[in-house]
């Protein structure tokens, strides 16, 4: 009987110690921001990381491409012909930084509307599988990376437009998701001085997710969010300064880009 005494004792007290913490976590936490969300309009700012791809489409071989013009550099260590297969590929992802303003308006209690204007710098390097020769007739040659790349450096003016779909607030936390487009004009060089020239208006579909955190003077967001190209980027070229089959090689170029963001509210 004592043995069963014992028992029931540690089972009261057991379910006595999960009830004192069953009751403290049903407890409400401080909320901070408990207004924030009942504005109209509010305003903000946002700094990124960004990489920036290519989806590459070529010609193989290079012939099938009509408008490929060979031009005889004496200087080019094999002159390139209309059955040479000449491959372009992203040599690999190197980070870049966005910033940009936020200018948010409620349409609902779990919709808002978002202009997030901004600037972004990145670099994509091209890597082909023939020697990469400038216009200069220098070829562009690391050796301490054997491979024939060519940078492309870009400086865009965003312009996204999303819808932000907010789910129930979780004391100072709230999970989202956004959609919508962006418009980008490139402003760096001029395709005259690029190797490989791109159009300097492209227009992308956007995708992301996210967590805002209600702090005491601020909300802060942490987003992940992919932009996809949905035209063909890849410019005309008629420079005759430059070796058109760099560019003559490829069949379509999609930019495409990845943004870790940081939004201040």
């Amino acid at each position: 009987m004592t043995e069963f005494k014992l028992v029931v004792r540690t089972i009261i007290t057991g379910i006595c110690i999960l009830l004192v913490f069953v009751a403290e976590g049903q407890k409400l936490k401080l909320n901070n921001l408990t207004t924030f969300d009942d504005k109209v309009l509010h305003f903000g700012f946002t700094l990124g990381l960004n990489t920036l791809d290519f989806s590459v489409r070529e010609y193989i071989p290079i012939g099938t491409n009509k408008f490929f013009e060979p031009i005889p550099w004496q200087m080019d260590p094999k002159q390139i012909g209309r059955g040479d297969t000449v491959r372009a590929d992203v040599a690999s992802l190197i980070p870049g930084f966005t910033v940009g303003i936020i200018t948010n308006l409620r349409v609902s209690r779990y919709l808002d509307l978002r202009f997030l204007p901004g600037m972004s710098f990145g670099e994509r390097k091209l890597t082909y599988n023939i020697p990469v020769i400038d216009n200069m007739g220098n070829e562009i040659f690391n050796p301490n990376n054997p491979q024939y790349s060519y940078s492309i450096k870009s400086t865009f003016l965003d312009f996204p437009l999303l819808l932000k779909y907010k789910a129930e607030r979780i004391n100072n936390g709230r999970p989202y998701v956004v959609f919508g487009g962006a418009m980008r004009i490139d402003i760096s060089k001029s395709a005259f001085e690029d190797l490989v020239s791109l159009k300097r208006m492209g227009y992308y579909a956007e995708l992301g997710a996210g967590w805002d955190t209600y702090l005491m003077f601020f909300r802060f967001s942490v987003e992940a969010k992919v932009s996809l190209g949905l035209f063909n980027q890849l410019g005309d070229r008629r420079d005759n300064t430059q070796r058109k089959y760099y560019t003559d090689a490829i069949k379509s170029l999609r930019s495409n880009i990845f943004t870790l963001m940081f939004h201040f509210e």
